[in-house]
């Protein structure tokens, strides 16, 4: 290797950390940019190392039956990246978060290998990849998330038979449901109703919250993380 060879290598690596770290820093995630860039410099860094013990090797001709596994210093990256990504999973209200950020720190250390070794095809292939999957996988596939809808409201037959009406007419499938009454000042009932809903393709829980809260009885509508 030259060293313009080096540097390219190591520049590649840094776009590509920074590619894919600028858009989790869009998204305020535990690792932003300047992890991913690190991350996958850092890759590149030992694979351009490896490459050098490599051609170092090569270049002594016999070396008296020595034998040096290439790839095996680049394999530690791969397995030991998962303790930095451990520390981007964390957990809050029985929900876990930071596992799309923990696997695209692991695929910038794979990258940052790759562009190590010079595989530059490779390594623009899976950058590409990467922000494709992080960006618009999402909107291509649509995967409904389970969400507690809460609805405060007065008046219940009235109101109960205007939700019900509703979630039949979308096609919304009712999961669970709990419900619990408080009393007001004025003396009246206020009903809390607590859904677990399956919603179609089509129908968003924006649309659900838009269209109960435009209800006279319907005194609030919010969605929580079940």
């Amino acid at each position: 290797m030259t060293w313009m060879d080096i540097v390219l290598r190591i520049v590649v690596a840094i776009l590509i950390g920074t590619v894919i770290g600028v858009e989790r820093e869009r998204k305020n995630r535990p690792a932003g940019m300047r992890t991913h860039v690190l991350v996958c410099l850092g890759a590149c860094v030992i694979a351009l190392i490896e490459c050098s013990i490599a051609e170092e090797l090569k270049s002594l001709g016999d070396t008296g039956g020595l034998h040096f596994n290439l790839g095996r210093i680049t394999a530690q990256v791969v397995s030991g990246i998962g303790f930095l990504g451990a520390g981007t999973i964390f957990t809050a209200r029985k929900k876990i978060a930071g596992l799309t950020t923990a696997a695209s720190l692991w695929n910038a250390a794979c990258l940052g290998i790759a562009a190590g070794m010079g595989y530059y095809l490779i390594a623009g292939l899976g950058c590409v990849l990467v922000i494709i999957v992080l960006l618009m996988l999402q909107r291509i596939v649509h995967v409904n998330v389970n969400k507690r809808v809460e609805i405060k409201f007065i008046h219940r037959v009235e109101t109960i038979d205007f939700i019900n009406h509703y979630f039949d007419e979308k096609g919304i499938k009712v999961l669970d449901v709990d419900f619990s009454v408080e009393n007001t000042k004025d003396g009246a009932n206020l009903y809390t109703n607590m859904y677990v809903l399956h919603l179609p393709a089509e129908v968003t829980y924006r649309d659900i919250v838009v269209t109960l809260s435009e209800h006279a009885n319907v005194q609030s509508v919010r969605t929580t993380n079940t």
